[in-house]
């Protein structure tokens, strides 16, 4: 290898073990429709294979955010790739899309090929949850750029949808039902304010409290395999991954014109950590659901009488579903009842 690189602060043969380290995650996402091997030029991936007729592609991209200084914190990095992952799918689905592939990116000032392994069995993960595959992606070394140990990742990920079959709000009504999926914790949004509130006067906080530590790290739920099914039934009108700009920002996405979402937030509990946050950092409710998902990951519209039967068709499937609210007529596109518990 190039001495004088590795003099520079790139280690070649540092890569070549993060490749050899990371094939065996790779492979168990692969599916049908993959062309190739690990290592080339671009990801090969055959549409045709996999049975389409005449399909929508449906794409994504997406990082973890400042999530990430918790896991350097906790020298803890085999979780943070679900996160990546989870980002960019669950954003894919509300179109009613299935992922088909997924590509990484990490960057990071010195390439330690132990601690990417880790990272890429988190994306292996998150891709086998949702039954998308990993076919290729970045590790960059940038010398200068990163602090010691530190690294970034972010993700892009493409699904399809037969055109038929795309989901875009547009038969939402008055009278319609909103249902919303627990979430498990804070996801992946709003730790900025997090780490402001719960970590900057007291920086050690995570090293002595192991509950804390756990709950921060806690990864964000891939409601895929979920949302696809109430896709095939027919029963999914919308659905609005509650992600940056919480509640507020993002259940409006869903809506046409002229609608607005009414939630009512006393009919779910607010999850431990929310509440922490908003005493310790004295943070107006206004602010919280414009910020956080407040424990409910993803918000889907259904017809009033199919409600009941959706709720019970999730919980067979390990979600927690709550009635949060309903769709009225209205130009505000948001409005908010009651108080979380």
């Amino acid at each position: 290898m190039s001495k004088a690189y590795k003099e520079a602060g790139v280690d070649i043969e540092a890569g070549n073990e993060t490749v050899q380290r990371i094939q065996a995650h790779v492979q168990r996402t692969r599916r049908t429709e993959v062309m190739g091997l690990l290592g080339g030029f671009g990801g090969l991936f055959d549409l045709g294979a996999g049975g389409w007729h005449h399909p929508v592609l449906v794409s994504a991209t997406d990082g973890v955010g400042t999530k990430l200084k918790i896991a350097l914190t906790l020298d803890r990095h085999d979780t943070i790739g679900i996160d990546c992952v989870a980002m960019c799918v669950n954003d894919i689905v509300v179109q009613g899309a299935e992922p088909l592939f997924f590509l990484d990116y990490i960057s990071t000032g010195k390439l330690n090929p132990e601690q990417a392994e880790q990272i890429v069995k988190g994306i292996a993960d998150g891709c086998e949850e949702a039954g998308c595959a990993l076919i290729g992606g970045e590790t960059a070394e940038m010398p200068g750029m990163y602090p010691s140990g530190e690294y970034d990742v972010a993700g892009f990920a493409v699904g399809a949808v037969e055109k038929t079959k795309l989901v875009t709000g547009d038969s939402i009504k008055p009278g319609d039902v909103l249902l919303g999926l627990a979430s498990e914790g804070l996801h992946s949004n709003g730790y900025s304010l997090v780490r402001k509130v719960l970590l900057e006067q007291d920086p050690s906080r995570l090293e002595r409290d192991s509950l804390l530590a756990e709950e921060l790290l806690q990864p964000t739920r891939i409601y895929v395999r979920s949302l696809l099914g109430l896709q095939q039934a027919g029963w999914l009108k919308g659905a609005a991954h509650i992600t940056g700009g919480g509640l507020v920002e993002n259940i409006p996405r869903m809506l046409p014109n002229g609608l607005c979402a009414e939630l009512d937030g006393v009919t779910w509990k607010l999850p431990d950590i929310f509440d922490r946050v908003q005493r310790e950092g004295k943070i107006a409710q206004a602010d919280m659901i414009r910020t956080f998902n407040m424990g409910v990951g993803m918000v889907i519209c259904v017809a009033a009488n199919l409600a009941e039967e959706v709720s019970a068709y999730l919980e067979e499937r390990g979600e927690r579903v709550y009635q949060v609210g309903r769709v009225i007529e209205g130009d505000t596109r948001f409005s908010w009842k009651g108080e979380l518990l």
